[in-house]
């Protein structure tokens, strides 16, 4: 597979200034910890890991930080890639180590908060540009894995460990509109998330049942997003998101940020069929595998 700098990174870090402009301090928090990150992985020389250990590695490191919800709500109007190393939330945990692995494939000089914001854009947002409005992000994993897959970003491995389709639900944004800044401050965008939640309800989704996690575990590898899948009525969706790590005993575990009253922080959990096991409202998971 090839580097990032030879395919892409180079011509998405050099077309010019991020679509909104928001101050550095609102969009960028943690500097610090970013810079003590990437001295870590120089010494360690993550550099040389494949991209899902890379991520795996970053995930780890970012251990026992805080619990934050809605990390991606930093303004009333404008939209903007942003980082946050002083809270995480699901979303955010696996994006963040995900980039930040991104970033080891540029010359160090070039491993700038910038750069790590132009990485989450190219992520976080539909066909890698944020527009500066709320509905150039990919709100829904359904929708992140699809627009990611399609990019060659990531691949959607779930067919391929057995996955089945399934119907997914989207409803989580329009019903609890007022929970999420961005769409209290402008409620005229609730009519165009239910359009966007419709169009996304009929991308094709895959789901391993929990029953079956168990016996596909041996064919995860590190850094992969695994998507938690929940009963909704009587439809499905995604409810939240994590990494699969290796252990030194060889077995697989879920690294995610855990809301839990009492933990609240990011976490290293048992593995995903015993996390599963534990949550009666859980379907299953799908997983996106990071290709570059």
């Amino acid at each position: 597979m090839p580097r990032l700098t030879s395919c892409l990174a180079c011509l998405f870090l050099l077309t010019g200034p991020l679509a909104a402009s928001l101050p550095h301090a609102t969009v960028f928090k943690g500097e610090d910890r970013f810079r003590a990150l990437l001295q870590r992985a120089a010494s360690s020389e993550w550099e040389k890991l494949p991209i899902g250990a890379r991520t795996a590695a970053f995930g780890k490191s970012l251990l026992g930080t805080p619990y934050l919800s809605h990390t991606l709500e930093i303004h009333d109007t404008i939209e903007a890639p942003s980082v946050n190393f002083l809270g995480l939330d699901c979303w955010t945990l696996f994006e963040t180590a995900l980039a930040m692995a991104r970033l080891l494939d540029l010359p160090e000089k070039e491993r700038t908060p910038q750069a790590l914001l132009r990485l989450i854009e190219l992520d976080r947002y539909r066909g890698g540009t944020c527009d500066g409005g709320y509905l150039s992000r990919l709100h829904y994993l359904e929708d992140w894995a699809w627009d990611n897959h399609s990019r060659g970003l990531v691949r959607d491995i779930t067919p391929s460990l057995g996955g089945v389709r399934y119907a997914n639900t989207c409803r989580e944004m329009t019903v609890l509109w007022k929970s999420y800044r961005y769409l209290r401050a402008n409620p005229g965008l609730v009519p165009l998330m239910a359009r966007e939640e419709r169009r996304i309800e009929k991308l094709p989704t895959w789901i391993i049942y929990k029953k079956h996690v168990a016996a596909i575990e041996s064919k995860l590898q590190d850094g992969d997003i695994i998507g938690i899948i929940s009963k909704d009525g009587p439809r499905l969706s995604t409810s939240h998101v994590g990494l699969a790590v290796r252990d030194a005993a060889g077995g697989v575990r879920f690294l995610h940020a855990n809301s839990k009253k009492g933990v609240r922080k990011v976490i290293l959990d048992d593995s995903p069929s015993a996390y599963l096991a534990q949550k009666t409202g859980s379907a299953g998971i799908l997983v996106a595998r990071p290709l570059k």
